[in-house]
């Protein structure tokens, strides 16, 4: 009698153990336990530039052609009409960072950017001589949302504050530029490192592939996407057109698109270089080949 009113107990117990079990514990074959939780945070990580969205399938017309610039006598009329309207905000703020703006001696072009197309962007530049060249960035949103936006490149020859491809004040105008944007899909990420690059003084070109008198070479890589494991993203691409030697730029992003950083810096210098192959020099007696114009040589 003893045993049987042990068991009962025993049981009881077993029972409320195994109701405390963890779900993933359970070995129920038609129904099985969910994937761990940190998989699950993998796969849901935030991706403000959804990978493959830069295919040739999907990229429009305008995506082939990420960055254009162009002379102010190529702009359109309606560009023109609303750089001049903004002259005045341009100008004052070009002055409070001591640029000294007068439309009269400064010379401007377009930066057409697919990634960020509710903004017309204006590059201006004083060229006074070797050693005496001022330029900056304008950002003009084309709706009513927004405002206008200077970002100091150079002034009389020397960067402000730091050098614009790095400063904090480029990053966060950039951000406040797109945050004013209202895109349908996700921009393309390449066209958005390429704008960032734009408008902090470059004119960047990520091509055409190198070539020798011997072979052609690869073309250099266009760019990279890596999407860290917590989400977000970073873009690097190498500009090909900077002097005295080509430039590295990278960009780190966090969940939400907000850029955290940007980087710039000589990039390596290839090592490998094409090798000139020389003809292979036999010693053979000539032989008629089944070309009866040609010879063959046959090895002894």
């Amino acid at each position: 009698m003893e045993c049987l009113k042990v068991l009962p107990a025993a049981l009881v117990i077993a029972a409320a153990a195994l109701a405390c079990m963890p779900v993933e514990a359970q070995t129920d074959p038609d129904h099985p336990a969910p994937y761990p939780s940190h998989v699950r945070n993998a796969d849901q990580r935030p991706m403000p530039f959804p990978p493959g969205s830069e295919t040739p399938e999907s990229a429009s017309p305008q995506e082939t052609r990420p960055l254009e610039f162009l002379l102010a006598d190529r702009m359109s009329q309606q560009d023109r009409d609303l750089a001049a309207k903004t002259e005045s905000a341009i100008g004052e703020r070009a002055g409070v960072a001591g640029l000294e703006f007068n439309p009269g001696k400064w010379s401007y072009q377009q930066v057409v950017c697919s990634a960020l197309p509710d903004h017309l962007f204006i590059e201006f530049t004083r060229n006074n001589g070797i050693g005496d060249v001022s330029v900056f960035s304008a950002s003009i949103p084309r709706g009513d949302l927004g405002q206008v936006r200077v970002i100091p490149i150079q002034r009389r020859g020397y960067s402000l504050f730091s050098p614009a491809p790095v400063n904090a004040m480029t990053v966060s105008a950039f951000n406040h530029i797109r945050a004013e944007e209202h895109p349908v899909k996700a921009p393309a990420w390449l066209a958005t490192g390429l704008c960032y690059a734009a408008l902090a003084g470059a004119h960047p070109q990520i091509g055409p592939p190198e070539e020798t008198a011997v072979q052609k070479l690869p073309a250099a890589p266009t760019g990279k996407l890596m999407i860290p494991l917590n989400g977000g993203a970073v873009i690097s691409f190498k500009d090909v057109s900077a002097v005295p030697r080509p430039m590295q730029w990278t960009m780190t992003f966090d969940g939400k698109g907000k850029l955290l950083k940007a980087t710039h810096s000589a990039a390596q210098r290839s090592r490998k270089k094409a090798v000139q192959r020389k003809a292979a020099e036999v010693q053979g007696k000539s032989v008629q080949s089944t070309d009866p114009d040609a010879k063959a040589t046959l090895i002894k």
